[in-house]
């Protein structure tokens, strides 16, 4: 008889204890981590489709990352625009509320408080976001304003807005103050008035219309080159309350009336002119009329008009001067680095302002986000809060409470924003359709995350209770196989033995 050695059976036990061992392990790490496996190889024939899974689920991500990002910027930039708003609509209110009483500096109080306003909005145009200032366009890095300071007073050789102004000034009141306009002596009885230089000229009084109710005399223009308009009276003298009205273009693309009567009284009353003995003398005293009227429409709406249309020309792009001597000149040239303020010192290429920032937030999709402090809607609320700023006046001068009065009426309805202007909530509105773009790509892939995490999670997760009943039951194998190998280990011959007995 031959008898088996026990080590033989053993080996096959242990080795069956130490695969359930193995198995037990890799059931705890699943328990723990929720995976079916530590690596793509572990998944088997679905490793590929786990990859591609995991991969685009990493792009969803990536895009809501940029989402959030942009999401931020525009919500500063949105921030910013709205107290800009505000502000030139706290502007334009007080315009219709200020009163004429000028300090030492030639302002008034409600002008003091409009620079610290001007001074907010620059402020405000130079605030930086996560990636640098958000209204310098793609320049990120440069600041999208100059200071109040410089923008205002200059900056050494560099004239600010009030040299501009005075410059400008000059250039539309003329030597005399008459606006531009020629108005000689009377010839006999006929009273002309023409400008002094052809129509290509900008600054000035431009002739526009004339209309008459004066009696028998004969009126033309405005014509020619440059524009004339003349009054002929007739042989007779006209009636006591007939009257001429002349109209002027002002620089600012406003226009104004001057209406001349005709009366008895001497000395006549304002805008009025004493019917003479003969129609020459009667002639003589339109002509003074007209000089006094024209004057005073220099020193009041011209000149106001003549600050907004300098403002208009510092805030170009680029700024516009005064070519020439001041008071003779008939032509803008364009100011350089070197003699004038440059307002907005941010990226200024000819793509829109939107298109300085894009932000890809899906495959095929992608957000405009860019904003640059020259746009026409900011623009032109710094322009004309700045032309309000910027003008001082005489206490003095008899005109200056009516030209402060003719600039705030004009800033209140450039601050309403004319029809062709661009609103600085078109601004807003554009930056709100990328939000809700964003808005609706998020929620798009908000659901496919969902569906492709649920797709995962079937390949590389596992289901905890069916783990744990698993686990369960290999331990049960587990304790059988050492309980038997422990049994194998312990057999010798003499078990195999019965006792001899007697």
């Amino acid at each position: 008889m031959t008898v088996s050695g026990v080590s033989s059976k053993i080996a096959p036990l242990i080795q069956s204890a130490l695969d359930i061992n193995k198995q037990l392990d890799d059931l705890q790490r699943q328990l723990g981590s929720g995976q079916k496996a530590d690596t793509y190889a572990g998944l088997g024939s679905q490793s590929g489709i786990a990859v591609a899974l995991n991969a685009q689920l990493s792009a969803i991500k990536s895009f809501n990352d940029t989402m959030t990002n942009v999401g931020t910027s525009i919500s500063i930039q949105q921030a910013v625009l709205q107290q800009i708003a505000s502000i030139g609509s706290t502007v334009q209110s007080a315009t219709m509320q200020s009163s004429f009483a000028v300090d030492s500096t030639g302002q008034t109080t409600s002008q003091k408080t409009v620079q610290s306003q001007l001074d907010q909005i620059l402020s405000l145009l130079n605030t930086q976001g996560g990636n640098g200032y958000l209204f310098s366009g793609s320049g990120l890095n440069q600041p999208s304003v100059d200071t109040a300071d410089h923008i205002l007073n200059g900056n050494g050789a560099q004239a600010g807005l009030k040299q501009v102004i005075a410059e400008r000034n000059q250039a539309d009141l003329g030597a005399d103050g008459l606006g531009r306009l020629v108005i000689p002596a009377a010839a006999g009885t006929t009273v002309a008035v023409s400008e002094d230089a052809a129509a290509s000229s900008p600054f000035g009084l431009k002739l526009a219309g004339v209309n008459s109710t004066l009696t028998g005399a004969t009126v033309t223009g405005p014509a020619g080159s440059p524009a004339a308009i003349s009054v002929a009276l007739g042989a007779a003298n006209p009636n006591n309350g007939d009257t001429i009205t002349y109209t002027f273009s002002l620089p600012d693309g406003t226009s104004q009336t001057l209406q001349l009567q005709a009366t008895t009284s001497a000395p006549p009353g304002p805008n009025q002119f004493t019917i003479g003995a003969t129609p020459a003398a009667t002639a003589a005293n339109l002509q003074a009329a007209l000089t006094a009227g024209v004057s005073r429409i220099g020193s009041t709406s011209l000149s106001a008009a003549s600050a907004m249309a300098a403002s208009n020309n510092f805030f170009d792009d680029p700024p516009q001067r005064v070519s020439g001597s001041p008071a003779t000149a008939t032509a803008l040239v364009d100011g350089t680095s070197a003699n004038t303020v440059f307002w907005y010192t941010g990226e200024d290429g000819s793509g829109s302002a939107r298109s300085t920032a894009t932000a890809r937030i899906d495959p095929t999709t992608t957000v405009s986000y860019g904003t640059r402090a020259n746009e026409q809607g900011i623009r032109w609320i710094v322009q004309n809060i700045a032309a309000l700023a910027a003008t001082s006046y005489a206490s003095s001068d008899p005109n200056a409470s009516a030209s402060y009065a003719a600039l705030n009426s004009r800033v209140y309805s450039a601050l309403g924003v004319p029809a062709g202007v661009q609103n600085i909530s078109d601004i807003e509105s554009s930056l709100a359709s990328a939000q809700t773009a964003m808005k609706m790509t998020q929620s798009q892939q908000q659901q496919t995350s969902n569906m492709l995490t649920t797709m995962q999670q079937s390949i590389e997760g596992v289901d905890i209770n069916q783990v744990g009943a698993q686990i369960l039951s290999l331990q049960t194998s587990l304790s059988a196989s050492l309980s038997t190998t422990a049994r194998m280990a312990s057999l010798n011959l003499l078990n195999y033995l019965s006792p001899v007995t007697g």
